[in-house]
């Protein structure tokens, strides 16, 4: 990459970042969940055809865009963003809250969507100067927030087709503006749905030795079966099996005749997470064996870990240095939060950077949380630093 090319698109951003920070606000306050993004899929390609692009619209929902040339022996250079929102209610305050009851982009995939957008919007600029030396996509996707996510969708409509590389950036609240985090390997876990269902005949609680006792078994599966897993797979895979609700009986003096426990099964190692499974079943099984009850695991793969290509993540470094410098580079957490992303690097290779959205003293939010607030200087930054990793990549 020429030091004039960097230049330019640094440049590019810079006019567009007042109209990419409008654009942010406008999908923020018209929030969609997943597979219902239809207005902002129309938002998206009436930005890119007003600026000579030619998106091509996913089936439903999303959309793919190509800027810059095929050039025969290399792949195009892609740049993925999510573009769904969350079922919960905003409580942020801001003018752009939401004004859709109960959604909100809580998790900034609003974020994610103008940073690609604005990136694209600086490399068709670059494009039209006769500076961009290859093809670069730029991938708009639906409902990354459901199982199985929107990925498997987008892959199956061919948007890897001719695809070398791919980037994206995640908002992280706890890291300041200005700041970019990448990481080797793992950066999130693969992130299953798990239902472990027990019945019997039900009964009195005066006379447990007649009935299978649901709610009995079901505190043995909600205590022993994650120290199993424990034990059954290795500790260094981050294998984790955490209950988010159970539900048995409406009597104090009456064993229920059926009773559920739900939650998620995270682990960062993607050999440990394709066990996992069978481990788990044989543990609920052996576990409710002594209590003569019925049981049934429904367990559904979400996601497998997004694991960091080295050479991915080293091109986004580099482009990172160039936009906020040495110091503005970090070492990022693993974290077991799961991100559909992971299926495109079962593809190609890849990788995901933390951008930093915190303002600087301010207070820490979180993400999936309905007062997030993000210090959108971060959109001109993720624009930047991605739109220098096409270049190079």
């Amino acid at each position: 990459m020429t030091a004039d090319a960097g230049a330019f698109l640094d440049a590019a951003v810079a006019d567009l970042e007042a109209d990419l920070v409008e654009v942010r606000r406008d999908i923020h306050a018209h929030p969609e969940v997943a597979r219902q993004e239809v207005r902002t899929t129309a938002l998206l390609l009436d930005r890119l055809r007003r600026a000579g692009l030619d998106p091509v619209p996913l089936e439903g929902t999303g959309l793919v865009c190509d800027v810059g040339p095929d050039v025969p022996g290399r792949g195009r250079v892609a740049l993925r963003a999510d573009i769904d929102a969350l079922p919960l209610t905003d409580s942020c305050g801001l003018p752009w809250a939401s004004q859709v009851p109960g959604v909100a982009h809580a998790c900034g995939h609003d974020v994610h969507t103008a940073v690609v957008l604005g990136a694209g919007l600086a490399l068709g600029r670059l494009d039209a100067a006769g500076l961009l030396p290859h093809g670069v996509r730029l991938v708009f996707q639906p409902a990354e927030e459901t199982m199985p996510g929107g990925a498997h969708d987008v892959v199956a409509q061919g948007a890897l087709d001719g695809v070398e590389v791919i980037a994206a950036v995640h908002t992280e609240p706890k890291l300041d503006v200005g700041k970019v985090g990448t990481r080797i390997g793992p950066i999130t876990s693969a992130s299953d749905a798990v239902t472990v269902t027990i019945s019997s005949g039900g009964g009195h609680t005066s006379r447990p030795h007649l009935t299978g006792d649901v709610v009995y078994a079901l505190g043995q599966v909600i205590t022993q079966v994650p120290a199993v897993l424990g034990r059954r797979l290795d500790p260094r895979s981050g294998v984790n099996l955490t209950w988010g609700s159970v539900h048995a009986g409406n009597a104090h003096n009456a064993i229920p005749a059926t009773g559920s426990v739900s939650g998620t099964l995270r682990c960062l190692d993607v050999r440990a997470w394709e066990r996992a499974g069978q481990v788990l079943h044989d543990a609920v099984e052996q576990v409710v064996a002594p209590y003569d009850v019925d049981v049934t695991v429904r367990h559904a793969r979400g996601v497998p870990p997004v694991d960091n290509d080295a050479q991915v993540t080293a091109g986004l470094e580099a482009a990172a240095e160039a936009v906020v410098g040495p110091d503005g580079v970090v070492l990022t957490e693993q974290s077991l939060g799961g991100e559909d992303f992971a299926w495109y690097l079962t593809k190609v290779p890849g990788a995901m950077a933390r951008l930093g959205t915190a303002t600087p003293g301010d207070r820490r939010y979180d993400l999936h949380q309905g007062d997030l607030v993000v210090d959108e200087r971060a959109i001109g930054v993720g624009a930047r630093l991605l739109a220098r990793f096409a270049l190079r990549g």
